[in-house]
């Protein structure tokens, strides 16, 4: 059964602060709208300036950033969806696929900072997402010294276990037989899958990010790089990834969920509903010490 959303514990800052914060106020457009950098890199559909904290979604391969834009509106006034948007896709489809991952995420750690700095964030990725929120929060943490005050990770196994290397990768798959995988993992479209014209937009995406997953190679931390909490998620019917790993990563508190379905467990509307629910609740109640 899908958790609702607790009432957190007194002395949280959502007990704290709910009070001055309780709607959004209505602030005019004009102050609201992001700077051209980060309007290119950040889709955030449902703005909340005075949420206590803002949730960063990064996309699965060949994703873009609509899926999780609209989670914002599943959010009540105590949180804000940033989705993040890759070269290559939507507003920015004039522009190559990224090659180079340190990069990639140089520019949406560089795009981030100054929202980071502003209030608490936590960090939600799928798949090829789980990846890039990983890489990012290092990178924030190695170079400024924040982290997220939550990291939740869907649908992979931790960057450095041995069980992430197949034998052959799937960016080097033919095009038959890559549209054969794309089937058994779900989530794409069946007329997707079957039009040639979509199939040629599609396709290319989906095998560059795939490839930019390919080449992240870490080492099993000699020291915990974070002190925040890690949720890990997993459908029960996917294949099976090694989220225990996920562990060595944090001094602070880690789960295991494994929910009904496959690889895209998260789009079933019940599984949704628990996600937010279970985000929304632990941003809640999360002792946060650099306010």
């Amino acid at each position: 059964m899908p958790i609702e959303p607790s009432q957190p514990n007194a002395g949280t800052l959502w007990e704290r602060q709910q009070s001055a914060h309780s709607l959004c106020l209505k602030i005019s457009p004009i102050l609201m709208n992001f700077k051209p950098e980060m309007n290119k890199v950040v889709n955030c559909l449902y703005r909340r300036p005075e949420a206590l904290f803002r949730l960063i979604c990064f996309p699965w391969a060949g994703g873009g950033s609509i899926y999780y834009a609209q989670w914002g509106k599943h959010f009540n006034n105590s949180v804000e969806v940033y989705s993040i948007r890759l070269p290559g896709r939507e507003t920015r489809s004039k522009e190559p696929f990224t090659q180079n991952l340190q990069q990639l995420i140089e520019e949406i750690s560089s795009t981030l900072l100054p929202s980071l700095k502003e209030k608490p964030f936590a960090f939600f990725g799928h798949s090829f997402g789980a990846y890039l929120s990983f890489a990012t929060a290092e990178c924030i943490k190695r170079n400024h010294g924040l982290e997220p005050v939550h990291l939740f990770v869907s649908g992979a196994s931790a960057p450095h276990s041995a069980a992430r290397y197949p034998i052959q990768k799937k960016s080097e798959l033919p095009d038959d037989e890559f549209l054969k995988w794309m089937k058994s993992i779900g989530g794409t479209p069946s007329e997707i899958l079957a039009n040639k014209d979509t199939q040629q937009m599609f396709v290319p995406v989906l095998k560059a990010d795939l490839r930019l997953v390919e080449l992240i190679r870490y080492e099993k931390p000699q020291n915990k790089l974070f002190s925040c909490s890690i949720s890990s998620f997993d459908g029960k019917e996917d294949v099976p990834h090694d989220l225990e790993a996920w562990n060595d990563f944090t001094s602070g508190e880690f789960t295991i969920h494994k929910l009904p379905g496959g690889h895209f467990y998260l789009k079933e509307p019940d599984n949704e509903k628990f996600l937010v629910a279970y985000i929304t609740k632990h941003l809640e109640t999360a002792e946060v010490h650099y306010l």
